[in-house]
């Protein structure tokens, strides 16, 4: 591995999406985001405010998951859940589709769920979640180019639940909808996957395997 090989943490949201994840379990999730120079930490909702208070000062930005992980709640509940998150501190929101309704055709429904989101937080930094895996080709770009047309900054490829990213998902949202942001998430668990998924073409991470990644670089520079 080379030295341009090595991989960038301002590319890495430090994820922690667990169903038992504690407060302590947070508190070391914000120090590490601190000391390695993560994007930002990932978080349920219910951990954003402590997480926000932890990282006042610092360049790590708090992203809170919205609809996580299935995308079924309806669009009052996601416009409720990302608006409270922001105001509790979080700068970016991972908003998880309604699945159902892209696949049974009820596109108008899914463009104005995104858009409502973005609505009731147009400072925050929007990336929706599609699902890839459980889509086909064609729904993939349609929802890539749904999330674009209603004001996403990042489409991203997993929530990690129902299969994870994949290189082929990645360069199929770099052609669909270049002009965004692409974060690949779900199954990042070795360093060469991570940088196959930014050549080509992711521009964020989302991982729980972040320290190990970049303590594995550290370690590589010493060669």
């Amino acid at each position: 591995m080379t030295g341009e090989q090595m991989l960038d943490p301002g590319v890495i949201d430090h994820t922690s999406l667990g169903v038992t994840v504690t407060r302590l379990e947070i508190a070391r999730l914000c120090e590490e985001a601190k000391e390695y120079g993560f994007a930002a930490v990932c978080l349920n909702p219910w951990h954003v405010r402590y997480a926000a208070q932890l990282l006042v000062g610092s360049a790590v930005r708090v992203a809170v998951v919205v609809g996580f992980p299935l995308g079924a709640t309806t669009t009052a509940a996601k416009v409720f859940e990302a608006g409270e998150a922001v105001q509790s501190g979080a700068g970016e929101i991972d908003l998880v589709i309604n699945v159902a309704a892209l696949k049974e055709g009820l596109t108008p429904y899914v463009a104005e769920e995104i858009a409502c989101v973005r609505r009731c937080a147009p400072e925050a930094l929007l990336k929706v979640i599609l699902e890839m895996a459980v889509l086909t080709a064609e729904e993939k770009r349609q929802a890539a180019m749904l999330a674009r047309d209603a004001g996403a900054n990042m489409v991203k490829t997993s929530t990690g639940f129902a299969g994870g990213a994949t290189v082929e998902d990645v360069k199929l949202l770099r052609e669909t909808v270049p002009e965004l942001g692409i974060k690949a998430s779900g199954g990042i668990r070795e360093v060469a996957f991570a940088l196959e998924l930014l050549a080509a073409g992711a521009t964020r991470l989302g991982t729980s395997s972040a320290v190990k990644f970049i303590s594995l670089d550290n370690l590589l520079k010493r060669f």
